[in-house]
């Protein structure tokens, strides 16, 4: 088990919510993009696969942050 302290816990906080709000930017514009009708299929391509990047550097840190409960 990862123990961090209290400055590590601040600074992964701070980059969940970077990456959350990146997250959700990068959704907004993928929606943008695909409402807009024929668009740049590459380009949304790209997009997602980011936006999946993202999505799992979250939940790696939201595990991170999470102390493990053994029952």
């Amino acid at each position: 088990m990862l123990d961090f302290t209290a400055p590590d816990k601040v600074e992964l906080a701070a980059e969940l919510a970077r990456l959350r709000v990146e997250h959700r930017d990068l959704n907004d514009a993928i929606a943008a993009l695909e409402a807009v009708g024929p668009a740049d299929q590459l380009q949304i391509q790209r997009l997602k696969r980011r936006k999946l990047q993202l999505k799992d550097r979250i939940g790696a840190i939201e595990d991170q942050l999470t102390p493990d409960i053994i029952a």
